[in-house]
């Protein structure tokens, strides 16, 4: 497994855009996407992978190209790529999905 966290320069609305720009297909590889706002009012991202591969790949093919859509729609453009600080992973439990 590949677990990262990452703060993120945008905001709740902005990332509304982004999520619309992805569609409802399950991105291949993710596990977990957990997104939480942080005191200073931004995101921070805490994503579980299949592997580092599947989500770089993933980024690469879908992730991306949402991302700079919504970017461009918004005239936002940050200074570039928010570094990922990696975690290691010692257990993964999942609940029960709501309907």
């Amino acid at each position: 497994m590949y677990a990262f966290i990452q703060d993120v320069p945008i905001n709740e609305e902005l990332y509304a855009k982004i999520r619309a720009n992805l569609g409802s297909e399950p991105l291949p590889g993710l596990l977990v996407h957990l997104v939480v706002r942080r005191e200073d009012g931004l995101l921070r991202y805490i994503d579980v992978w299949e592997s580092k591969e599947a989500c770089n790949e993933t980024f690469e093919k879908r992730i991306h190209p949402a991302v700079f859509g919504a970017f461009k729609d918004a005239k936002f453009r940050p200074s570039g790529e928010p570094s990922r600080a990696e975690l290691t992973v010692v257990d993964l439990m999942r609940g029960r999905s709501s309907p």
